[in-house]
């Protein structure tokens, strides 16, 4: 069976202390495909997303990406990009200055890949506005441009659509579907039913950490 572009959780289970926030998670996600998970705040969604970008480990269980298992075979997966909770910046810089600076810690990304991504999420890389003057609409573009400037094959994404106004709404599912019909892997949670409808291939519900697909 295929691994490239996959994610495959398997009897996936995280605690802390007495409390189990995800309980026995088992699902395969393929590239190509949009993935949505819906719940109300505190079942278990943000540290199940968590937990595949290799920032929680399980207590018991495991998340294999491209066929590796995350905290075993590699501590964070290669080719990710994700958004969870608010993005932090730098508010005394401006949007393209932050994520110069980010990549220049990663130092894979060049000049013009932020540019790319920052014109695909309705930025402008020549505008010196500091991120503190920022909307929080301008700020989540921003963060999905981080999301995307490494080219990622695979995006997590919680709430993408946090502070966006209805422009900026189509204009992120837009963006999505066609990173989707690129072949890219996207799991994204969201309160909002029609961003579900929308956008999503199969649909997962979260509710105290039980995992059901629901469509």
């Amino acid at each position: 069976m295929e691994t490239e572009g996959t994610i495959v959780i398997e009897n996936l289970v995280r605690q802390f202390k007495n409390q189990v926030v995800v309980k026995n998670v088992n699902v395969r996600f393929s590239k190509g495909h949009i993935y949505g998970i819906i719940g109300r705040n505190g079942s278990g969604k943000t540290v199940l997303l968590k937990c595949i970008c290799g920032f929680l480990k399980p207590t018991s269980g495991s998340v294999s990406v491209n066929g590796k298992i995350v905290g075993q075979d590699m501590d964070f997966p290669q080719k990710m990009g994700f958004i969870i909770e608010t993005p932090g910046f730098l508010t005394n810089y401006s949007g393209y200055k932050n994520l110069k600076y980010l990549a220049s810690i990663q130092r894979n990304i060049d000049t013009l890949a932020i540019e790319e991504a920052m014109t695909m999420v309705g930025l402008d890389f020549a505008d010196k506005k500091h991120v503190g003057k920022y909307s929080l609409g301008m700020r989540q573009r921003l963060g999905i441009a981080q999301a995307i400037m490494e080219k990622p094959d695979i995006l997590i994404l919680d709430e993408p659509m946090n502070g966006l106004d209805k422009n900026g709404v189509q204009e992120m599912r837009n963006l999505f579907l066609q990173m989707k019909a690129e072949g890219k892997l996207i799991i994204l949670t969201s309160h909002n039913r029609e961003d579900i409808e929308v956008l999503c291939d199969e649909v997962y519900e979260m509710d105290d950490g039980v995992f059901t697909k629901v469509r």
